[in-house]
């Protein structure tokens, strides 16, 4: 239980730290969406090497496991921008739980590549969140925020893809550190042309501000790492659904921002869902 506790502080603070790297990008302003990805994973690489450097472990991608780790690459990189692309368009919270529909989407991934069959539960509980999403997306031809919806949408199913072929490589031997280098050092690389024939000069506010959004995402991830060191995951899941509760303040407090009642809706009814499968995980583990 001890340890479960310290797990749940960790993630709550993973949350705290990814709700203001969502707050920063949107307060970094009017910049290009691959500017403003290029400086995170910038940070996120520079903090990936340092770890590796400090543990003393040798940089080695497994050969029977380099595809898994470019599909990675390649999904959290276009799902990351993606999510950028809605924190600037949409309210906070609403980007914010548009990505947090990665586990559900990992669910559908999990059937082909893990061969993962997923219960009864997983089925009705991937069903229900993609009903709530409908809800956040509103996808009428009135609704002047379904094409950045969409691309949120996106954002979550990049996510949770990312997080499949990170566990299949995971399995096969490739270790964390190599993972997060591989996918940081791929984000820098293919937002680097956007970046330098597209590039918009920064102020000094804006660097300190995405410097903070870098540092943001940097506490989250090894926040959230440490998380799941002391517990497993479907024990302390349904905490990750904080971030969204948090961004929903600082849209409040800071932009103004209030969602509108379908959204809250929409909230209620996928956390609702995450709530039930971590609550019937829960007991399980204690059966």
């Amino acid at each position: 239980m001890k340890g479960q506790l310290k797990g749940i502080i960790c993630i709550v603070i993973a949350a705290i730290g990814f709700s203001f790297m969502t707050f920063f990008v949107r307060l970094a302003g009017d910049l290009p969406t691959m500017q403003k990805a290029f400086f995170r994973n910038a940070f996120a690489l520079i903090i990936a090497v340092a770890t590796l450097l400090i543990k003393r472990e040798k940089f080695v991608i497994p050969k029977n496991c380099r595809l898994d780790i470019f599909c990675r690459c390649l999904f959290g990189t276009t799902g990351l921008i993606a999510n950028f692309y809605a924190i600037d368009k949409l309210d906070l919270a609403d980007s914010n739980m548009l990505n947090k529909l990665s586990p559900f989407f990992a669910i559908l991934i999990s059937i082909p590549l893990l061969k993962e069959k997923p219960s009864r539960l997983d089925i009705v509980a991937t069903i229900v969140a993609f009903i709530g999403a409908l809800f956040i997306i509103r996808p009428t031809g009135s609704n002047m925020e379904l094409v950045p919806s969409m691309i949120g949408l996106y954002g979550g199913f990049g996510a949770g893809t990312a997080y499949v072929f990170v566990r299949r490589a995971g399995g096969k031997g490739a270790k964390t550190p190599v993972i997060v280098i591989c996918f940081s050092l791929f984000s820098c690389l293919l937002t680097l042309p956007f970046l330098i024939f597209n590039y918009i000069p920064m102020s000094p506010k804006q660097w300190i501000i995405m410097i903070m959004a870098g540092l943001s995402a940097a506490v989250g991830q090894f926040a959230i790492t440490t998380a799941y060191k002391f517990a497993p995951a479907k024990k302390l899941s349904v905490f990750d659904y904080l971030q969204v509760i948090f961004a929903a303040l600082w849209g409040i407090i800071f932009f103004k921002e209030v969602p509108v009642p379908l959204s809250i809706v929409g909230y209620i009814i996928i956390m609702g869902v995450a709530f039930i499968r971590w609550e019937k995980a829960r007991r399980s583990e204690s059966e």
